[in-house]
């Protein structure tokens, strides 16, 4: 049987892939299903320091699958999808959605619970929950208006428009555009960046930044004191590599 979800490790990267090219990888519950294994693995697999999430063939994703709505899905709990995503944000290690192609409405809900997207300049993003009569459950309404604002978080979700690359650039949704015929390897250098510095300090970054948006600066002060003791297990040996330089 063909993996909806594939996983590919290179010295410290992991690649996971949609993998339902033929249907534009449509979410199903399938997928989901596979996501959250390689995300349970990875939590535990100390080998990996930097996770990219990508799509196979055109595009990143055309989003939830409407086929599998319509056929009533069997979800194994309420709040499961949304579940499944957050267990993803929580990696104590960078997780970055590269984003080409098509990336709407549940597919977007998927990139927004990575750590930052990077995205080609083919990239197209929008949330159709409006088009359909539906309604955000996988994170839209927390997740996108923390990156873009209230007020254009409304206008993408009322007027259920598309926007490319470079709008996305704009308005905070992607971090960063590279032209698709260097897509690939400007996502692996970015991700090379992050693995040469020490995952101690990403995992500690990513449990202070949490908690950024729900405490003001004084508590927030405290919590980046008490979160962390400030010095991790391979922080003499990196200095002494820099002071022998």
């Amino acid at each position: 049987m063909t993996e909806l979800v594939t996983r590919q490790d290179n010295e410290g990267l992991a690649i996971l892939t949609l993998n339902r090219p033929d249907k534009l990888n449509a979410l199903t519950v399938g997928m989901f299903k596979e996501l959250r294994a390689h995300v349970s693995h990875l939590k535990a697999d100390d080998s990996i320091g930097c996770v990219v999430l990508r799509g196979a063939g055109k595009c990143f994703s055309a989003g939830h699958d409407l086929a599998d709505i319509g056929a009533g899905e069997d979800v194994p709990s309420h709040g499961w999808h949304s579940e499944t995503l957050r267990m993803m944000e929580k990696l104590p290690k960078p997780v970055i959605a590269a984003v080409h192609g098509h990336c709407y409405t549940g597919a977007l809900e998927v990139a927004l619970a990575a750590d930052f997207i990077l995205a080609s300049d083919t990239a197209r993003f929008g949330d159709t929950h409006a088009k359909w009569a539906l309604a955000p459950i996988w994170g839209m309404s927390q997740r996108l208006p923390r990156r873009v604002g209230i007020a254009t978080a409304k206008k993408l979700m009322f007027t259920a428009e598309m926007i490319k690359a470079d709008e996305a650039l704009r308005i905070g949704i992607a971090e960063a555009v590279f032209p698709q015929e260097e897509f690939e390897t400007s996502v692996e250098h970015v991700a090379l960046q992050i693995l040469a510095n020490s995952p101690f300090s990403h995992a500690a970054n990513k449990r202070l930044l949490e908690a950024t948006d729900a405490r003001d600066l004084d508590s927030g002060l405290q919590w980046e004191i008490q979160e962390t003791e400030g010095v991790g297990p391979d922080a003499q040996e990196r200095i002494a590599a820099f002071t022998k330089s």
